[in-house]
């Protein structure tokens, strides 16, 4: 029998979070390819051409997403959008074989899943902060899904009672089969890539310290490009721009929009700087900067610790110290002849934990084996 498999996603962009999803699609079509595949959407958008080959159909349509600058909004229009929601989402898992929502913000169908026992899996991507870890853990708790954690440190973020079901599985990442250590040997400006959204949790004013930190003849042998846009805010945007101009360095950092296809940055580049002042989940860009060989330069929170080898791969830095950031650009300026070996080593390191085959083959057999659970339920 055809497997009817729906697969949900908050996102429309092209960050970390929406690839991610695309790669786990792209997954379940690889282990079923005969599979009738829904992706539903929230709205339209750039990863539609990422889900193109994978996904049989697209539906767009309202999810209930909890997001914290829209919670005002949601709350004041839960008492009647919350239950048609969860009534489109039960009317799918009753029709569908397996569900795989992605990420625990998706409130409408984890709270229906609880009615169709062992037919979701819930794959969770975020480390939440506060009393919305709390309501996140009960809602995840609430729907029974089967759960998927992206790192170590997502899974302790959300504590589970004894003998709940879960796994841990890195997202995975399709990196280049023709990369090369970088050829930066010192005569020329250190190229310096941070991507990411522009918010509170990336860091990118971090950098910008490290940076005017520098020894004045040290500022003038780096080039740095911060890339990233911010969501749907574009205030953040002006206020970085703002703010690499405050500082005084519009000849040495560059910011320019978010793009779809970052790998031509990541060939400028030498290393790869990802300073989050809060937890990230994992840590896709630490993970794309070793799959094209350049070091990292990572804070060491969260998933990140598990991504980057400290001194091995790339260097991992206490979250927030713009010193402890600079002191480590200083070395990469002084010292090139570290880069190619830590190059090397996160190569080796992405192709063992985080390639995207390895990664599909593990989501692929735990669809498998969900599905057949259900058949045999059935039966």
């Amino acid at each position: 029998m055809t497997p009817r498999i729906a697969c949900i996603h908050q996102g429309y962009e092209l960050y970390g979070s929406d690839r991610s999803f695309a790669e786990s699609v792209a997954a379940l079509r690889q282990a079923f390819p005969d599979a009738e595949i829904e992706v539903v959407l929230p709205r339209r958008g750039p990863i539609l051409g990422l889900l193109q080959g994978t996904a049989s159909r697209v539906v767009i349509e309202p999810l209930w997403v909890l997001r914290r600058r829209n919670l005002p909004k949601l709350l004041a229009a839960a008492p009647v959008a919350l239950p048609l929601a969860v009534l489109r989402a039960a009317r799918r898992l009753r029709r569908s074989d397996l569900v795989y929502i992605n990420t625990s913000v998706i409130v409408d169908h984890t709270l229906a899943a609880r009615f169709f026992p062992g037919k979701a899996i819930h794959h969770i991507h975020e480390i939440p902060e506060g009393a919305t870890r709390a309501l996140l853990r009960r809602l995840v708790l609430w729907g029974r899904t089967r759960l998927i954690f992206n790192s170590q440190a997502t899974k302790q973020a959300f504590p589970l009672p004894p003998g709940y079901e879960s796994s841990v599985i890195y997202n995975g990442v399709a990196g280049p089969s023709d990369w090369s250590p970088t050829d930066y040997d010192g005569s020329r400006p250190l190229r310096v890539l941070m991507l990411g959204r522009i918010n509170r949790i990336k860091g990118q004013e971090v950098l910008l310290a490290a940076v005017a930190a520098l020894a004045p003849e040290l500022r003038e042998r780096v080039e740095v490009r911060i890339v990233g846009s911010a969501f749907e805010d574009p205030d953040l945007e002006r206020a970085l721009h703002d703010a690499v101009t405050t500082a005084g360095l519009g000849d040495r950092v560059r910011v320019e929009p978010f793009v779809d296809d970052p790998s031509p940055l990541y060939r400028w580049a030498d290393i790869v700087v990802v300073p989050s002042r809060r937890p990230e989940s994992l840590g896709r860009v630490a993970i794309e900067a070793m799959a094209f060989g350049r070091p990292p330069l990572a804070s060491a929170i969260g998933g990140l610790q598990e991504v980057v080898e400290d001194g091995v791969t790339g260097r991992l830095l206490p979250p927030g110290d713009a010193e402890a950031l600079s002191r480590a650009l200083s070395r990469a300026i002084l010292a090139p002849e570290e880069l190619p070996a830590m190059a090397a080593a996160g190569r080796k390191r992405f192709a063992a934990l985080f390639s995207d085959d390895a990664v599909a083959r593990a989501i692929g057999s735990l669809a498998g084996e969900q599905l057949a659970r259900n058949r045999a339920a059935r039966r």
